[in-house]
């Protein structure tokens, strides 16, 4: 595997151009008034992935731009496939369409315009989309003679002379009488990341050299290099930076693969006397870029001011263009017929999305589980020394119910289309992400981790960054020393969510971007499966102090709930005493702190004046709301609670906050002699799941354990709210 630096850090990048040592800077002018010369508008586009959603503003803004700029070029950096379900339908045919409609002069192949190679079709539907095209394609470094489907597609020239749906190394427009070049180059990385097939690729700074000699020899002094390269990817394999650099002559770099947002116009830092500038937009069709350029007349820019066109600002919408939208709208009536079809597989259970404690952005879900395990699977296919991965719980939207799923629930639930990213680190650096994890906790965190392959522990209520205690891959503890490869989507690989060891690592150009789309990825593996039927494992476990209760067991599980809700500190700093018969003084605490009542008046009771004063005032708010009743102005602290008065207090508790449900019935054949009240919430326990009974009996006269409460509490806590 090929290790490079995936998708650019966006709207980052702007500010770091102005970084000392720095490869680029962001030296930009204002249009001048008054300078002579020849002008051109460059309109450009990049890797918008199929996301033709946003098609009909980026139409209106090309129409205005257009109208207001007589020299002008619409070009596009590649990667139009791939992304959305729009592509997985109509493979591209929606996106030319689209394309033909705003008049593209030229397009350049991205590496995802190759991610059909390996399908039965082959580039069936590349092949088509280059005839259907209203617009020559460029690739200088390309070269499909090996593949039958482009025979009669390909002209290995440079000529003023080319025609629509062909492709070419470069073209030679001429605008009000000046001749401008466009030549292409796609990323030498495709090979490792896509699905050439027979297509071969040549190096790119050969490339770029031969193409503008060729440019001269015909007389073409101003140069545009249409890339598919990447702002500032990895130097062991090109960007365009390095381009710039080394191949004198290319006045204009108009970008993409990166996903870049370059906000402002980049002067690249070159030997050469005459500048090259270079732009990129961003992903997704958010924004349409305008390089407004003035050359002299030897060729140079003289003049050049570069801005970028926001499409979907909510705050300055553009509106959207009426035969786009036409256009758009029986492909769109198709997509939504298809996200309500089944991706043909069943959920035996609910897949857990939701949020709060122990959700997606502050737990481990099985959701969560099914997920990095999709995304483990799919990256092993592509690079066998993948060892694990993990997801961002901020990725996770939504749950799926049990039953049917849907296309439509998937695309809920990961609603962003991220990217894959393969990421190379240290066992340090794992354990600095797992911290970074794990910082807010109880809190919700958008980069709470799920993980695949990897199983994490932590003290919750340590100090921020010395939290994780233990990390192990498929149950060894990890070397910190040794180097790892972890899969992710692009988001997180690229530091997003304040991760800034991934950030350098990304910067270090230790991520390949092998551009699979995570619902892509999730689907694939459903279907795999026999059954869809994730669990929670104890892949990220928030360890408690208290060395009596079982590891991995149930109660472990309600009393790490209640523990770290702060519902429970133990019976001493290491002992939750899981087997102790339950008090009546400690099953008031647990009630009272749950619904946090708080006492109005002084304790009534006689025989609680020796307890702890805030367990005094627990029991007094529990006996003002009628949860708990004592006997001749005792209230007995230290007697046992059975298992039908625990259920009583339970069943008084919702009552408090809840319409009462009354005439409740229990199929237990042991409680038939106990007065109605503790029948109906006996009956209540059941219906609302926070208890159960064993072999038909609900054992009402049994001493209740601290155990059994932790169980109780936990299951109550849903249905918790203010008192009314």
């Amino acid at each position: 595997m090929k290790w490079v630096k995936s998708i650019a850090a966006t709207t980052l990048a702007a500010s770091l151009l102005a970084t000392p040592g720095f490869a680029a800077n962001a030296e930009e002018t204002t249009p001048a008034t008054t300078k002579d010369g020849f002008k051109l508008t460059i309109l450009h586009s990049n890797d918008t992935h199929a996301h033709v959603e946003a098609a009909p503003q980026r139409a209106t803004k090309v129409k205005e731009l257009r109208a207001a700029n007589a020299n002008s070029l619409l070009l596009d950096a590649g990667d139009v496939f791939s992304g959305t379900l729009y592509f997985n339908q109509f493979t591209g045919e929606v996106d030319m369409k689209l394309m033909n409609l705003m008049g593209y002069d030229a397009m350049v192949f991205g590496n995802h315009e190759f991610d059909l190679g390996s399908s039965p079709e082959g580039h069936a539907a590349l092949a088509k989309f280059v005839k259907g095209a209203d617009f020559p394609l460029l690739g200088s470094n390309l070269d499909f003679s090996k593949d039958s489907l482009f025979d009669g597609l390909q002209f290995q020239t440079i000529t003023k002379d080319f025609e629509n749906g062909k492709i070419y190394n470069g073209i030679i427009k001429e605008i009000d009488g000046e001749k401008v070049g466009v030549f292409g180059l796609t990323t030498e990385e495709t090979p490792s990341i896509s699905s050439v097939a027979n297509v071969q690729f040549a190096n790119y700074i050969d490339s770029a050299k031969k193409a503008v000699a060729e440019f001269e020899k015909q007389g073409v002094n101003k140069i545009i290099a249409l890339t598919h390269l990447g702002f500032d990817d990895s130097k062991e394999f090109d960007n365009d930076q390095l381009l710039a650099s080394a191949v004198e002559g290319i006045d204009v770099i108009v970008g993409g693969h990166t996903h870049t947002k370059l906000d402002k116009a980049v002067k690249a830092e070159t030997s050469f006397k005459n500048p090259t500038i270079i732009v990129q937009t961003g992903q997704y069709s958010e924004n349409l870029g305008e390089l407004d350029l003035t050359f002299n007349d030897n060729g140079a820019v003289v003049d050049y001011f570069g801005q970028l066109h926001a499409l979907n600002d909510k705050e300055k919408p553009v509106e959207a263009d009426a035969e786009a939208t036409k256009l758009l709208a029986p492909y769109t009536e198709k997509i939504a017929a298809v996200k309500q079809q089944s991706t043909g597989n069943t959920a035996v259970s609910v897949l857990d999305g939701k949020r709060g404690i122990w959700g997606v952005r502050a737990g481990e879900t099985n959701l969560g589980n099914l997920i990095t395990d999709g995304m483990l699977a799919g990256a092993q296919k592509i690079d066998p020394e993948v060892q694990f991965a993990f997801q961002n719980g901020g990725g996770i939207r939504a749950s799926i119910d049990a039953g049917d799923i849907t296309v439509g629930e998937v695309m809920t639930v990961m609603p962003f289309g991220n990217a894959l990213g393969i990421v190379k680190m240290t066992g340090a650096e794992i354990y600095e992400i797992a911290e970074h994890s794990v910082k807010d906790f109880p809190k919700e965190f958008g980069g709470f981790l799920h993980f695949s392959g990897l199983q994490v522990e932590f003290d919750g209520k340590a100090e921020a960054g010395k939290r994780v205690t233990s990390i192990k891959l498929n149950g060894k503890e990890l070397d910190k020393a040794a180097t790892y490869k972890g899969a992710t989507n692009t988001f997180t690989a690229k530091g997003g969510d304040g991760f800034e060891t991934l950030e350098k690592v990304y910067a270090d150009g230790r991520v390949s971007e092998p551009g699979t789309i995570d619902y892509e990825m999730f689907i694939d593996h459903l279907n795999s499966l026999k059954k869809v039927d994730p669990k929670v494992e104890g892949r990220i476990v928030a360890t408690i102090p208290f060395t009596d209760v079982a590891k991995g067991s149930e109660t472990e599980g309600y009393v790490r709930d209640l523990y770290y809700r702060d519902l429970t500190q133990g019976t001493s700093a290491t002992a939750y005493s899981p087997n102790a018969h339950l008090t009546r003084a400690q099953a008031a605490s647990f009630i009272a702190r749950v619904l946090k009542l708080e006492a109005k008046g002084e304790a009534t009771f006689s025989d609680v004046t020796s307890l702890e004063e805030a367990t005094q005032k627990e029991i007094t708010a529990l006996a003002e709301a009628g949860i708990v009743q004592g006997q001749n102005g005792k209230f007995n602290p230290t007697a046992k609670v059975t298992r039908s008065q625990l259920a009583l207090m339970f069943a008084r508790a919702y009552n408090l906050q809840h319409d009462a449900k009354t005439g409740l019935t229990a199929d237990f054949s042991d409680i038939s002699k106990y007065n109605a009240e503790t029948q109906n919430a006996i009956a209540l326990m059941q219906e609302l799941e926070i208890a159960s009974g064993s072999n038909g009996k609900f054992m009402p006269a049994n001493n209740a354990t601290r155990a059994h409460m932790a169980k109780m509490l936990s299951n109550y806590i849903p249905y918790v709210k203010e008192s009314k």
